[in-house]
């Protein structure tokens, strides 16, 4: 019995390579090619026009009509008359060259034939077949996946950072056993953990070895891959580049990593990250000197385009909440030669107009910033108007997946309906946290998100007692793709004000349902309990919202269409919780700066439609 033929792809996808280029340059010729052009030069030799067929599975056929020569030349303008000897070597040439060229795609047993057909007419084209019958394609048998240097002294030693390292190369091998092999995967697969292994601290890792065994009897193949790490770099000096007007303290507080610490790609993505968050600069890149001499004091280089000094806006928009609006902003990053941001923000809308004031510390030890603002809204939502003022005084602390917002407020707010005012203020501590883990945080299809706020405070009133309070409110967003190109977003949003009945909390700590992030179908913020015709805010709330979406043609992958449910309502106790219903349509289109979303929904309990337009996502 013969013993199975075993290849040395690599060696074989080269030669072929090889033998290609240099066929097609001439360097190679068929046995009597180099007479054949001297005749040719000398004398006039015949001319021949052609036609291919290609009869082989897709897309292996669309392969061969693009790479075979005796296809290129057939497309060319200037070849619709070949050579007779030339056309020769080229039918010649072609059965290899196909064999070649289904080896990259893992066919290495193919049968390959050219056929020659009759002219249709005298003095016709030629008729060309090339058939193909590919074969089994190859699959991967074993595979190995071993590093040296460095990586492997540290794995021999069980230091748990290296075993973690090497666990997560093996398991994120991408050519697993029974994945189809091709070169294009071979390739990327190497290439893929070469830089991975990069990205977890060894940045002059190399490939040291590869070898990828093919059975043709069998149709399998035996990969071993040999990763030299080089050494584990080490976080040194911060070196800071294009500071002007700031102190260097503005970026070094931000740094969540010390001297001496493994560098990993994300840190220094972390830091890049969290500094275009500060709001000082338009411009930020985070390297590492990968110099071999300083691998253990490898300097951390951060280069900083500052913002503007000062910085207007003006801006105009529409939403299907409170109508149409006109903003003005203001930012100074060093009002008066302080390490602080202040900015202004003027809105003047239909139903909402509100002034924002705030100061924000340049950041602080630990990356925490100082904050202090003042803010006044004038609401219109149908038959009750509130109007309210805010004071805040806090600090904020963004971390890689968590902001976090803690304050002191005072607020004190004036809600007037059917000729009745009621005022109320409060004065409370709070804590807010915002937590991300998805795919994008401008166009997520992939994770969750969290918002939850906690208040603990004491409100006064001119209509009721006095009293304490407390205030939860939690709202969870999770995003799955699912089937074919389908994505699902499902939302569930609770509320609760705790405090005696004889206390009236300020309308702005109370909830509402309805609008564009709550109940589609309804009016913003109308859904709520109402009293002698007037909805006002609740001490409970729970809205649930259900969709899936879909791009609408291969065409146009950015534009979606969407399929909706929400379901809630605002009250004032549990058990007077009646929750509405709304479902309809949309199309979203997912710009570069979030999308926008314009639905259709029909609100169930109104028996009518509304029309909802939005942009951007609510954490």
């Amino acid at each position: 019995m013969t013993r199975p033929r075993r290849w040395i792809f690599t060696a074989a996808a080269a030669c072929s390579a090889a033998h290609l280029a240099l066929a097609a340059t001439g360097e190679v010729a068929a046995p009597g090619a180099a007479n054949a052009a001297t005749d040719e030069a000398a004398v006039a030799v015949p001319r021949a026009t052609y036609t291919l067929a290609v009869d082989a599975p897709e897309p292996l056929r669309q392969l061969l009509l693009r790479f075979l020569d005796l296809s290129r030349f057939r497309e060319e303008a200037a070849a619709e008359s070949v050579g007779g000897i030339e056309l020769e070597r080229l039918i010649a040439a072609a059965p290899a060259q196909a064999r070649a060229l289904l080896e990259t795609e893992g066919y290495f047993s193919p049968k390959v034939t050219i056929r020659r057909d009759a002219p249709a007419a005298a003095g016709g084209p030629l008729p060309l077949t090339l058939k193909v019958e590919p074969g089994p394609r190859t699959t991967v048998a074993v595979w190995t996946l071993d590093p040296r240097g460095d990586l492997a002294e540290r794995l021999d030693r069980d230091v748990q950072g290296a075993v973690d390292i090497t666990a997560n190369l093996r398991q994120r091998w991408p050519l697993g056993v029974g994945e189809s092999f091709t070169q294009q995967r071979w390739a990327a697969a190497k290439s893929d953990t070469l830089a991975r292994l990069r990205a977890l601290g060894y940045p002059a890792a190399a490939i040291e070895d590869t070898r990828a065994d093919i059975d043709v009897a069998t149709s399998s193949a035996r990969l071993t891959v040999l990763v030299d790490s080089g050494p584990l770099y080490r976080l040194g000096p911060v070196r800071i580049e294009g500071l002007s007007r700031y102190e260097p303290s503005t970026v070094l507080n931000v740094l969540d990593f010390g001297p001496g610490e493994p560098y990993t790609e994300k840190r220094l993505l972390d830091l890049q990250e969290r500094l275009g968050k500060v709001g000082l600069f338009d411009g930020i890149s985070v390297e590492l000197d990968t110099d071999l001499a300083t691998s253990q004091e490898a300097p951390v280089i951060v280069r900083v385009r500052e913002a503007p000094l000062q910085q207007a806006t003006v801006g105009a928009g529409f939403s299907a909440n409170t109508g149409q609006r006109v903003t003005l902003e203001h930012t100074h990053r060093r009002p008066f030669g302080l390490y602080a941001i202040v900015r202004n923000k003027l809105q003047l809308g239909r139903d909402e107009r509100s002034w924002e004031g705030s100061v924000f510390s340049h950041p602080l030890r630990g990356q925490y910033r100082a904050l202090a603002s003042a803010k006044y809204t004038w609401l219109d939502s149908g038959e009750l108007i509130v109007t309210s003022g805010q004071w805040r005084l806090g600090g904020t602390l963004d971390t890689e997946r968590i902001e976090r917002l803690f304050f002191a407020e005072l607020l004190s707010d004036t809600a007037r309906a059917t000729g009745r005012e009621v005022s109320a203020r409060a004065a409370s501590g709070n804590y807010h946290l915002v937590w991300r883990d998805v795919d994008s945080v401008v166009l997520p299809t992939f994770g969750e998100t969290a918002n939850m706020q906690a208040g603990l405070g004491y409100a006064f009133s001119n209509a009721a007692e006095n009293g304490l309070f407390a205030r939860a409110y939690g709202r969870f967003t999770a995003y799955r793709p699912f089937g074919e190109q389908w994505y699902f977003t499902g939302r569930l949003e609770l509320g609760h004000v705790e405090a005696p009945s004889n206390v009236i909390v300020p309308e702005t700590l109370l909830f509402r349902a309805g609008g564009d992030e709550s109940v589609r179908g309804y009016d913003y913020q109308t859904l709520g309990p109402s009293r002698n015709g007037v909805n006002f805010g609740g001490r409970v709330l729970a809205t649930i919202s259900a969709e899936v979406a879909r791009p609408l043609s291969a065409s146009l992958p950015t534009v979606w269409g969407a399929a909706f449910v929400d379901a809630g309502n605002a009250a004032d106790q549990w058990r007077d919780l009646r929750p509405v219903v709304g479902y309809g349509v949309g199309v979203r289109w997912r710009s570069p700066v979030g999308p926008l979303r314009a639905d259709l929904a029909y609100g169930h309990e109104l028996r009518r439609f509304r029309v909802h337009v939005s942009v951007g996502i609510a954490f």
